[in-house]
């Protein structure tokens, strides 16, 4: 496991508590002069005189209205969720043994956030006890969730990582269903799920700063046995720890914090990643701080700093107006996926992590088997492209399709298939796409569980399409499809080249890449909330992934990059398979390493970037299609890339068709449907793959 925590230099008691000292002095006078300029930041003209006569009791009544139920609450409110989020972190990564496990990447925030909002979707009203109790429930369940998926034993860095944020990608997927279906009943919530320190008084802090502070009291009561589990399992079990009876106290302890902080103030990225990581670089020259009775409230104060200086900066950049409708925590997602990104670059790589897409696969199947195999799969995308033109909200039958054909069908058969038979093309051409990308980023990352969406791919074309959506009015498709295409071109390239120079491994690219696309997503909702309501639909429909209003001219940038792809992947396929095993190989067999590699990430660039221009963002298909297809004819990729191209067709049609048809007249964006169908499949999947690795060891 990558470790931030050096051996502690031999020095003397009285040293060790004068660093400590010093280092505990530093930081509240951080939080103090932090604390002094928030209160002076706000719409309201006081500056940092009038703060001063309130606080020596000379301010007048309108002076203390404003700061006591307006900036108070924000400072307390930033200190309150900085610190909950800080020792949230620090709890998970130590009972994990991971230092990159945080209320993040465990998907706590993603299930706490979908309680709450699922609670407001349905009309429900409850008090703010009521609710933090809703998101507490959302969030454990989410975080044992992927706990079981990925395990605790330290040896699976990147694999906790990928399978919180699949996890978390399903959850907001739901989300976005509910914000979509229950507009009214959820309006503002979209903003407050990026994390907003808005509050309305200093009832949330009276009620719930408490609850953190008792929860932090308890984390404190298990210090020493948490410093136990964090050596290990064994040598604590040897002491006397009761080691599930502990870790699930911890988890749960912790998570209550992220519910407290999330019921506050919204779903706040990176903080509980990088406080604590921000921590452990320090432990080594500040001898005693690897011990939890010194690591939490260092976390906590950390936390808090991070928060708050995050809050300062952008009312300081964006100006104290335009701060109110921009939240909090798209800063810190920014910031803190940047410190992922330097986090990535050095640590040590895992061997549990860097597993082949071809471990545990099948060796593959007879050449008849494969054939039959196939014909079976084009039969089924015959089928389901027949079922999804037949089916919507106005059903058609095969007699009205051939009367369509023929001509003789009637002007709202007519209309209905004018409007659908693009649709299901849209969607047959972007599985196939997304499908083919995936497949070829595991076999470049060496990473079964990698995909285009988790390198930065899709956040990139993500962003630079939102970037034309909510900038340019009345944008044509071809200059969404260009931006989109930039997008992931720029993502890809950043991301190569961050990874290439700390030495190229398929860890440290998923690594680098999830930064990347966390810091996407943020800057995406930055873009949406300064943009009008009307923008922010239609962003976010398209973020979605919807085949709506699509045409044939919609098609060529999928059906071009097809084209100019697959020829390039048919020369290539053995050097897919050779580069799906290691670096070696195909070096010593004359394989041009990097400059192959290149070539296919930029092919799968290409792909996704078109994908993502022609209906929207999806999530899943990368993912999912290229193991079923290793599950199905084994891991050659002359084989695998065919059947995993139809299995994306099938799956995205039979994800838009139910998009189209289940709530019919309305809709729900295909994207949103493959990540609600994909999540169950790729949990099973993290569960085999965990299973698999234990066996080999």
């Amino acid at each position: 496991m990558a470790t931030l925590v050096g051996a502690e230099p031999p020095v003397t008691a009285v040293r060790r508590r004068g660093r400590l000292a010093l280092l505990g002095g530093g930081l509240a006078v951080l939080l103090l002069v932090g604390s002094a300029v928030h209160l002076t930041q706000g719409t309201a003209n006081l500056g940092a005189l009038d703060v001063l006569r309130l606080l020596s009791g000379g301010a007048t009544g309108d002076t203390t209205a404003v700061v006591v139920e307006s900036r108070l609450p924000r400072l307390l409110a930033a200190l309150v969720v900085g610190a909950a989020l800080g020792v949230a972190g620090a709890v998970l990564q130590s009972v994990s043994r991971n230092p990159l496990a945080s209320p993040d990447t465990l998907a706590v925030n993603a299930g706490a956030h979908l309680a709450v909002v699922a609670v407001a979707a349905f009309g429900v009203s409850l008090p703010l006890l009521g609710a933090a109790g809703i998101a507490f429930a959302g969030g454990l369940a989410a975080a044992a969730f992927v706990l079981a998926l990925a395990g605790t034993g330290g040896t699976g860095i990147v694999r906790l990582v990928l399978a919180g944020t699949a996890i978390a990608l399903a959850l907001m997927s739901v989300t976005q269903v509910l914000l979509l279906l229950y507009a009214q009943e959820t309006r503002g919530l979209f903003a407050w799920g990026e994390g907003s320190l808005e509050q309305n008084g200093l009832g949330g802090i009276r009620t719930l700063g408490p609850v953190a502070a008792a929860a932090l009291a308890l984390l404190l009561g298990l210090a020493r046995r948490l410093d136990l589990i964090h050596v290990g399992d064994d040598h604590a079990r040897t002491l006397g720890v009761h080691i599930g009876r502990t870790r699930a106290a911890a988890i749960g302890l912790a998570v209550l914090l992220a519910a407290t902080a999330v019921t506050l103030a919204g779903p706040i990225g990176f903080v509980g990643l990088a406080a604590p990581a921000v921590a452990r670089l320090l432990a080594p020259v500040v001898p005693g701080l690897h011990r939890h009775a010194v690591l939490l409230p260092c976390a906590a104060a950390l936390g808090a700093a991070l928060l708050l200086g995050a809050d300062v900066l952008l009312r300081a950049v964006a100006g104290p107006q335009r701060a109110l409708a921009v939240p909090t925590g798209v800063v810190t997602t920014i910031l803190g996926a940047l410190f992922l990104v330097v986090l990535a670059r050095t640590a040590r790589s895992t061997s549990a992590a860097a597993e082949p897409p071809a471990a545990g696969a099948r060796g593959g199947v007879s050449a008849t088997r494969y054939r039959v195999t196939l014909g079976v799969l084009v039969l089924g995308v015959a089928g389901v492209a027949v079922g999804a033109v037949l089916l919507g909200d106005a059903k058609l039958l095969l007699g009205d399709v051939v009367n369509g054909v023929t001509g003789r069908a009637g002007p709202i058969v007519t209309g209905v298939l004018d409007t659908r038979v693009p649709r299901v093309a849209a969607a047959l051409l972007a599985g196939a796409a997304l499908a083919l990308g995936g497949a070829l980023t595991q076999a470049v990352a060496r990473n079964p569980l990698a995909e285009p969406g988790m390198i930065g791919v899709v956040g990139g074309a993500g962003l630079g399409a939102v970037t034309v959506l909510t900038a340019v009015s009345g944008v044509g498709f071809w200059t969404l499809t260009g931006s989109a295409g930039l997008g992931a071109a720029l993502a890809m390239a950043v991301v190569f080249a961050v990874a290439a120079r700390g030495g190229f491994t398929g860890e440290r690219l998923v690594l680098i890449g999830f930064g990347v696309h966390a810091a996407a997503q943020a800057l995406v909702t930055l873009l949406i909330t300064l943009s009008d309501p009307w923008n922010e639909t239609k962003a976010l429909t398209w973020l979605g992934g919807s085949t709506y209003g699509r045409s044939f001219p919609h098609l060529v940038p999928m059906a071009l990059a097809l084209l100019l792809v697959v020829p390039v992947l048919v020369r290539t396929r053995r050097e897919l398979d050779l580069l799906a095993l290691d670096d070696e190989t195909p070096r010593v067999l004359g394989v041009p390493v990097a400059r192959t590699r290149l070539l296919l990430l930029a092919c799968a660039v290409l792909l996704t970037g078109a994908a993502v221009a022609g209906i929207g963002v999806l999530t899943f298909v990368g993912l999912v299609a290229p193991h079923a297809a290793r599950a199905i004819v084994g891991s050659r990729h002359a084989r695998l890339l065919p059947t995993a191209a139809l299995l994306g067709a099938i799956g995205v049609c039979v994800a838009d068709t139910a998009g189209r048809t289940v709530i019919a007249p309305g809709q729900l964006p295909a994207g949103l449907m493959t990540a609600i169908i994909g999540a169950p499949y790729f949990g099973w999947l993290l569960y085999r793959h965990r299973a698999n690795a234990a066996r080999g060891r």
